[in-house]
């Protein structure tokens, strides 16, 4: 018979392995295995006239990436909007289940811009996900909002893509707020800073930091 000793020490192992479990399953990366990430895995798209000092700084660990609505695209013939973009090209995938995890920060008066996407999909479509700015709240794409209020605070993000399934779920801090289908596509990867889009404010910028890559174990 065990003693009363024994006993409370089986409850509270039992209840810490409870307490462990739980929180793996609230992790988003749990299941995930982390892949090697510096700047050889990306490089950074911007106005194609200018150095990239002056639209990206990478400083105690954080990125900051700014643009300007009256600035070039990124390459002289391009129809696009101007962008400052850390582009992670060293992970290109067409199948698994994919995840990116990085802290961002909008400040406020940045507005009518991406700050983070999936790229690659089928036509008509350029990407599988945006995330978007629009008067301080985080949307996908236009809509839905998925952060009323994303001014000024850091925020945990994490995006998985499911290539055969072909869906996208968007966490915040941990919590699932938005799930999507995917879009198809035979090359996609991951992007994060400003792009600016449709009723963008004359000064846009995010700022990121500990950006993971992150893969499915099979």
């Amino acid at each position: 018979m065990k003693s009363l000793h024994q006993f409370a020490l089986s409850s509270l192992a039992f209840s810490l392995c409870s307490y462990i479990a739980r929180g793996w399953s609230n992790d988003p990366t749990h299941g995930f295995i982390e892949l090697p990430f510096n700047s050889s895995f990306y490089h950074i798209q911007k106005p194609y006239n200018l150095p990239v000092e002056q639209r990206y700084s990478f400083i105690n660990g954080v990125h900051k990436l700014w643009v300007l609505s009256t600035d070039k695209p990124l390459s002289r013939n391009s129809p696009t909007k101007p962008r400052s973009e850390i582009i992670i090209s060293g992970y290109n995938y067409s199948s698994g289940v994919w995840q990116f995890e990085a802290f961002g920060y909008v400040p406020c008066g940045t507005s009518g811009v991406c700050v983070m996407q999936v790229f690659g999909a089928s036509p008509p479509h350029a990407s599988t996900l945006m995330l978007r700015v629009y008067n301080g709240s985080l949307s996908y794409y236009r809509e839905p909002v998925i952060i009323p209020n994303v001014y000024d605070e850091w925020f945990r993000l994490n995006v998985i893509h499911d290539v055969e399934a072909s869906r996208v779920k968007v966490y915040i801090n941990g919590i699932l707020k938005y799930e999507a289908p995917g879009r198809g596509g035979t090359s996609h990867h991951f992007k994060c800073g400003v792009y600016a889009q449709d009723d963008d404010s004359y000064y846009m910028e995010s700022r990121w930091k500990g950006i993971r890559v992150l893969k499915k174990c099979d």
